[in-house]
Formats: structure tokens, sequence, C-alpha cells
């Protein structure tokens, strides 16, 4: 066999072997993917609030970005912008996602307000007010078991993650890589600071986008429902 012969089969083995060898290397990635963690369980669901419109609000079956605005929602106006530019602006054409902000009763006019503010270039249909007691709100609150108390004023900047379970999603280990390298404690990370721009961008925005890939994945029946961090942060204590 000639030169040239052995040329052009080579080239041709590459070819087909290349592609090949590049879904085998991906193959196994498949089978790594971190899922976003479960913080808590069983958050309040919202039977006991009233929408802005007919359409009542709930948890279950949505993805939620959960806040409180408190008794004065116009105070929040900065923090909501940044949520809508950075959250509901990125994920509001997936299926199931919403904000929901809930309010006492008294703050529907200051709510009505400050939805118009952030509506100044399109609608925000997925961007729900629900308003309820005092001690609704409260409830809700605790059932996230947030180490950040809920305000006088019924008020919070930061924000929630919520599953379709009514599960509280983020990380059992915030540890930064520095943090990491200097085998600080661990910590969670249970919501996020809508004041805070870097937390929305690199952290929210990421572990929402992580939580719709998980239901992707379950969907197509590619997902393992254990949850590898929680199991080695266990494995790090015993």
């Amino acid at each position: 066999m000639d030169s040239k012969k052995i040329k052009r089969y080579a080239v041709l083995g590459i070819l087909f072997f290349l592609p090949v060898t590049f879904l085998l290397l991906l193959y196994p990635a498949k089978h790594n993917y971190n899922t976003l963690d479960i913080i808590g369980k069983d958050v309040e669901e919202l039977t006991q609030f009233s929408p802005e419109e007919d359409s009542p609000v709930k948890l279950e079956d949505h993805l939620t970005v959960l806040g409180f605005f408190g008794y004065q929602p116009l105070e929040s106006l900065t923090g909501a912008s940044n949520l809508k530019e950075l959250i509901y602006d990125k994920f509001k054409g997936f299926k199931t996602f919403q904000i929901v902000i809930l309010l006492p009763e008294s703050a529907r006019a200051d709510a009505a307000e400050l939805k118009r503010e952030l509506m100044k270039y399109e609608e925000l249909k997925f961007w729900h007010f629900a308003f309820g007691s005092p001690q609704d709100i409260q409830e809700v609150y605790s059932s996230l078991n947030s180490p950040n108390p809920l305000g006088d004023d019924l008020a919070t900047d930061f924000v929630f993650i919520i599953d379709k379970e009514r599960n509280l999603r983020g990380r059992l280990d915030d540890r930064s890589d520095n943090e990491l390298a200097k085998q600080a404690a661990v910590y969670e990370k249970r919501s996020y600071d809508i004041i805070k721009v870097a937390d929305l961008k690199n952290k929210m925005s990421e572990d929402v986008r992580i939580l719709f890939t998980e239901y992707r994945q379950k969907r197509k029946g590619n997902f393992d429902s254990s949850s590898r961090r929680e199991n080695e942060l266990k494995g790090n204590h015993e």
C-alpha cells in the first residue's frame, strides 16, 4: 500500500473516531450533574393570600422567586428593579416561572404604583403580588427558616427560590474558592440579597438556571434525585 493511501485512511480514521471519543467523554458528565440543593421542605402554601387579579397565586407546580416587600413596597423599588432586570427578564420565557411578592392588604395601592414603575417598558405577566394578613405573611416566612428575621414592617431585601414541590432551594455549601482553600467552616445559602447586584447576577441567576436544567433532565428521565452535595457534606462530618 502506497503512502498516499495510508495517509488517506489515517485521516478517515481520525475523522470517524474523534467525534465518537468526544461523545464518550460527554456521556459520564451527564451523570455527574450537580443539582441545586434542597435547603428546606414544606414551604407554606399561599392559600390564605388574595391576588391582584382573579387568578389565584400558588407555589405548587411553579418555580418561584418569593419576596416580602412589607407595608411600604415603594421603598423596595431599587431591589425590585434589580430583581426584574437580572432575574425576571432572563427567565420570564420559561414555563412555570414566576416571581411572587407577599404584602399586607393595606399595601395594595403602593403595590400597584410599584408595578407601574416596573412596567414602563413591558407587561409583567409572570410577576405577582399577593396580599394577606400580617400573621399569614409571618407564617410563610417562618416556614423558610431564614436566619435573617423579617422586619417589623414585614419587609426584607432577601428573596428565596422555591421549587415545584414547595422545597426551599439554595446551596448547602456556599464557600468561595478561597474559603475552601483555607478549609473554612461550611455555611449555607438560603436566600439572595436583591440590593447586591453581584448576588443576583453571579449566584441567583446561576442557581435558577441549574434548577431549570434539573427539571429538564427529569422530563428526559436522565435525573438522579439523590443530592451528592448533601451526601458529601455529611461524609465530611462523619
